[in-house]
Order: C-alpha cells, then sequence, then structure tokens
C-alpha cells in the first residue's frame, strides 16, 4: 500500500445486526497509515454484500440505492483529499473526515468563533454557575477585541493560527491609549481575553498559547472607605430631598452590612431571619459567587430597617446608575472629598466597621461572602499591616 495514497474501503458490522436483519455499513479511510472508520447511516442484508465488488448485489431497488450512495460518499470523500492536498498542508485522516462533513477544519477557526463558543455557554449558565454581570464583562471584552481588530486590522474576525504573541501587547496598549481605561480594567479585561484563548488551546483551535511569553502583575488598587467621621456625617445630616435622604439611608445600612449593590437590590423581607437568641441577621446568596452568607443587623442598620420595612420591600428601589449618581451629590452636601459609590459602603463595612474594631480576618471574609479568604487577605493587606503596627506599638508598651 503506498503511504500517501487514500484508500476508501466500505465494510459491514455483522455483530450488530437490527431486527430487520440488516448489518450497518462502515466507511473506514486509510492515509498514511492511519485509519478513521465512521458510520454511513445505511444497512444492507449481509447476504447481498459483496466485499470483494465493494457493493450490494442482486440489483434491487435497495440495492441499487445502497450503492448509488456509497459512490457519493466516496466522491465526496475523495474530493475532500483533493482539497486539502491543493492547500499544501500537513493533514490526516481526521482533517479528511471533517473536510468531507462540511466541518470547519480547527487551524480555520477564528477569533470571533471561540467568544461565541465561550459566551453563548457562559449565558446559558448565568443563574446556575455565573451571575448576568460575570456574562457581561466577558461580552463586553468581546466588543473590545472587536473594536481593536477594526482599529488595527481594518477586519472584523481573523484566524486564529495567524496570531502572535505581539496581538495581545497591541490590544493591551489599544485599551490603554484607545479606550484610556485604567490599569486595573485594562488587566481585567486582557485577563478575559486570556481565558478565551485558553479555551481555543483547550480545544486544540490553537497548537500554541501566544500568551506563554506573557508577563503582567496586577496593579495594586488603593481601598477607599469611609472614616468614622466621615460615615458620621452623612449619617447626622438631614437631607431637604427625600430621595438623596433614601440613598443616604440605604448606603449607611450597606456600610453596617456589606451588602453589594445587588444584594441590596435583591434584599427581600423572607431574607431577614433570627438566630441565636432571637437577634436579627440576613441570610442570602452572594450574586457574584452563588455563595450563601449570613450577616448579624448590627443597630445602625435595624434602624434603616425599621424606616422603610412599613413599605413594602426592606429598602427602596433605584437603579446602581441613578443610586452612584445621587451619591456624589452626597459627598458634595457633607463635604467628604471622595468619589463616593456604593461600592465604598461594602469597602467602610469591611475596614472601617470590623476590622479596625478587631474583628478577625476569617470573620471579615465569612460575612463578606468571599469565596476564598486569601481573596479578603489581598484586599485588606494594607489595613491589616496598620492593625499589626498598633498592636505592635501596644506590645511594645507593655513590654517597658
Amino acid at each position: 500500500m503506498e503511504i500517501n495514497k487514500l484508500n476508501i474501503l466500505f465494510v459491514i458490522s455483522k455483530s450488530r445486526i437490527n431486527k430487520a436483519g440488516l448489518a450497518p455499513l462502515f466507511c473506514r479511510i486509510t492515509y498514511q497509515e492511519e485509519r478513521k472508520q465512521f458510520a454511513t447511516g445505511l444497512f444492507v442484508n449481509p447476504s447481498q454484500w459483496q466485499n470483494n465488488k465493494q457493493k450490494a448485489h442482486p440489483p434491487n431497488e435497495h440495492n441499487k440505492f445502497i450503492n448509488s450512495q456509497l459512490s457519493l460518499i466516496k466522491n465526496e470523500i475523495n474530493q475532500a483529499f483533493l482539497f486539502l492536498q491543493l492547500q499544501k498542508s500537513d493533514f490526516d485522516t481526521e482533517k479528511i473526515y471533517k473536510q468531507y462533513k462540511g466541518e470547519t477544519q480547527n487551524e480555520d477557526k477564528t477569533l470571533m468563533d471561540v467568544f461565541n463558543y465561550h459566551n453563548n455557554k457562559m449565558k446559558s449558565l448565568v443563574g446556575i454557575e455565573c451571575s448576568i454581570n460575570s456574562w457581561e464583562r466577558y461580552h463586553n471584552t468581546h466588543n473590545h477585541i472587536k473594536d481593536f481588530l477594526w482599529s488595527k486590522f481594518k477586519r472584523k474576525d481573523m484566524k486564529l493560527k495567524d496570531m502572535q504573541f505581539s496581538f495581545i501587547t497591541d490590544f493591551e496598549y489599544f485599551l490603554k491609549v484607545e479606550k484610556k481605561f485604567k490599569p486595573t480594567t485594562t488587566y481585567r479585561s486582557v485577563g478575559r481575553f486570556r481565558k478565551i484563548i485558553r479555551v481555543a488551546v483547550a480545544m486544540d483551535y490553537l497548537v500554541k498559547d501566544p500568551f506563554l511569553l506573557y508577563r503582567t502583575k496586577e496593579p495594586k488598587k488603593e481601598i477607599v472607605y469611609l472614616t468614622m467621621e466621615e460615615l458620621k456625617s452623612i449619617e447626622n445630616h438631614k437631607f431637604a430631598s427625600d430621595r438623596l435622604q433614601q440613598v443616604a439611608d440605604m448606603f449607611i445600612f450597606c456600610c453596617y452590612t456589606g451588602l453589594a449593590f445587588q444584594e441590596m437590590a435583591n434584599l427581600r423581607r423572607e431574607h431577614i431571619t433570627k438566630k441565636f437568641g432571637n437577634n436579627l441577621w440576613i441570610e442570602m446568596y452572594r450574586q457574584k459567587t452563588n455563595r450563601k452568607f449570613s450577616v448579624p443587623l448590627l443597630s445602625k442598620a435595624i434602624a434603616v430597617l425599621d424606616k422603610y420595612l412599613e413599605q413594602g420591600n426592606p429598602l427602596p428601589v433605584i437603579s446602581n446608575q441613578r443610586f452612584n449618581s445621587y451619591l456624589k451629590e452626597i459627598a458634595e452636601i457633607t463635604g467628604i472629598n471622595k468619589t463616593l459609590t456604593h461600592h465604598i459602603a461594602r469597602k467602610t463595612f469591611a475596614t472601617t466597621i470590623l476590622l479596625y474594631n478587631d474583628i478577625p480576618i476569617e470573620i471579615v471574609s465569612e460575612l463578606l461572602g468571599h469565596s476564598k479568604i486569601s481573596m479578603t487577605q489581598e484586599h485588606y493587606a494594607k489595613i491589616m499591616d496598620s492593625k499589626v503596627n498598633d498592636y505592635m506599638i501596644e506590645l511594645s508598651k507593655k513590654l517597658k
């Protein structure tokens, strides 16, 4: 047998005869001493199959159909083989089969193919394994890649096999200069793109990971939170606008509970329970991690709930965008020289309310609903260092 010659053989499986007494026909292609066998979907009477002539006999209506279909399959396989030869690239029996079936070859997969595969799969898992916010971040990264492709290459897509290391560094530069992203946003966008490429490598769409030599460090982002004095300035101020007062109350509530915006928006009466001697707790699932967490309600948080519970839901309803817009007004009115966002309330809970009051980091992690304590340690390392310094000063005084 010539190694570079394509051999096509049809064989029957007598061990798989169906109730009608017919055996399935398989096609076996051999190229460069490699075999690929697949079902043709055709069935033939075993006694009427002539293996040496590769056809069914005698020529009745059923056998004529079988023989014409086998001839068609053989012609289509030969066409696929000829097409791959004209491409002048290496191929094997698997690629011949995929070309015959009309499937896109792995090396022909594009960047948009793998993005669509990942994001569509992720969207179907929203509410099961991931949140809508997580999906939206990957959707946004997909759009950033589209913008970059058009800006850099005037193209809407590119083959994965053509991607080089420079694509990554140029994309990073594009995010910084053209999109004017902050270092943290750039880092996370490139990180999501990196995950997409890893999916491509795992599925054999890419032979080599272009991120292999890529090195970068996560930017250290300063934690912004309110001091107790700043928090008190909001608590003690009586706002003329009802809407400003509502937003201030909700912000204060989150400063004493650590709820993220979505948890605050989803808070219902059934999430408020009594535990450990009739003390009020919030029990719900963290949307970001789908992890259950419990938070005891401090008196300041209870006071806010008592104010609004009679109106239906525990807290008023407002969009995240409008909430943060009102917070900017609140900061200006109370003289707080910080860009207030809802997330600062969560940071304030972790720092000013918990860590500065000597609550152990393990408890802080649990109350924040973090999936790993390392996440808490990483975010609040400087705050912890400050507390260690305070403890050492006190220890030094005792040892004198």
